[in-house]
């Protein structure tokens, strides 16, 4: 999910963007500092919004730059269990398949990708055994997001399943809807 989060904090800004307005000058400081930042309370910052206010600004002795008390807004990226999200699958290996889901990737467990026996080809496919399902790089899917964690938190984990009611590939969900409505017909 994506947030607006409001923060207030000491900036440094640089003596080289002294030449900016104060409030220019402040955005690239922050941009530079907080623009891919990964914390448990932020999630992944994908940037600095605005600059909402700015106080006094005051020279340190030996530094050269210029300190100001600011309160300013970021854009996050932070993933929730529980949220279902849209992505597109960006590798597949024999253990499953990594789908793009805003700025990071998460993973799909092969055990997770469909209800059905998977089985893996040479040619980076993931294939049901009953249904012929195919999942390849470049499809788009809906998943569920089952697990996060910042164990490492320049590389955070986000654990995937689509083996739930409309979640897979998009192409298997449209197939599904189009054998429900045709059923309800009869």
């Amino acid at each position: 999910m994506y947030y607006t989060v409001k923060v207030q904090g000491h900036v440094r800004v640089d003596p080289k963007l002294f030449s900016l307005s104060i409030e220019k000058g402040i955005k690239a400081s922050l941009q530079e500092k907080f623009e891919g930042f990964i914390s448990k309370d932020f999630g992944i910052v994908i940037g600095v919004h605005s600059v909402d206010t700015v106080g006094e600004g005051v020279v340190i002795s030996g530094d050269g730059a210029a300190y100001y008390d600011a309160k300013f807004s970021v854009i996050s990226f932070k993933p929730e269990v529980g949220e279902v999200v849209l992505g597109k699958i960006s590798d597949i290996t024999d253990f499953g398949a990594f789908m793009t889901v805003g700025p990071i990737d998460g993973m799909i467990h092969v055990s997770q990708t469909m209800d059905d026996f998977v089985s893996f080809s040479k040619s980076n496919i993931l294939t049901g055994k009953e249904t012929k399902r195919n999942l390849k790089v470049g499809d788009l899917c809906r998943a569920r997001i089952i697990a996060v964690s910042y164990k490492d938190m320049s590389n955070p984990k986000v654990g995937l399943t689509m083996r739930q009611h409309r979640l897979g590939a998009l192409s298997w969900i449209e197939d599904d809807m189009k054998k429900e409505k045709k059923g309800k017909k009869e």
